[in-house]
């Protein structure tokens, strides 16, 4: 056998190497650059959790909450503009998340105050009750 022939079959294997090292570098970055769709769900899911927090008062009540929640949607508008479609849905689901905090810090401040006012008002009905009256004379 001459070296020349024994050499042909190592090129052969070195090539297939080397299309298939192509091949998968080539699907890999096919796979990168496809991107997730616009989240348009999400964003009205998550406005519509901004909403109904700012209708239940939120932004008094529970104001830190309420300003992440705002600052992230904000921060997804700006992705979904700039096509980061999986940022900005990232975004748009923790912006849902942090509405409904604030949300639900708003009513519990609300039913805070609601039970504050009861017991304030049954302590004075019971100490109205405790009073001593002065005595009625009898009638006849």
């Amino acid at each position: 056998m001459t070296p020349h022939r024994q050499i042909a079959p190592q090129r052969k294997m070195q090539r297939a190497a080397a299309v298939a090292a192509l091949l998968a570098i080539t699907a890999f970055g096919l796979g990168a650059c496809a991107t997730a769709p616009p989240p348009t769900e999400q964003m009205a899911v998550s406005a519509a959790a901004l909403k109904h927090a700012a209708g239940a008062d939120a932004g008094a009540l529970a104001p830190a909450e309420m300003s992440l929640a705002r600052d992230k949607m904000a921060r997804a508008e700006q992705a979904v503009a700039a096509k980061e479609y999986e940022r900005a849905l990232v975004l748009a689901q923790q912006a849902q998340l942090d509405a409904q905090l604030a949300e639900a810090k708003a009513e519990t401040v609300r039913s805070r105050k609601a039970a504050d006012a009861l017991l304030e008002a049954s302590r004075a009905l019971r100490e109205e009750m405790s009073r001593q009256t002065p005595p009625t004379a009898p009638r006849n």
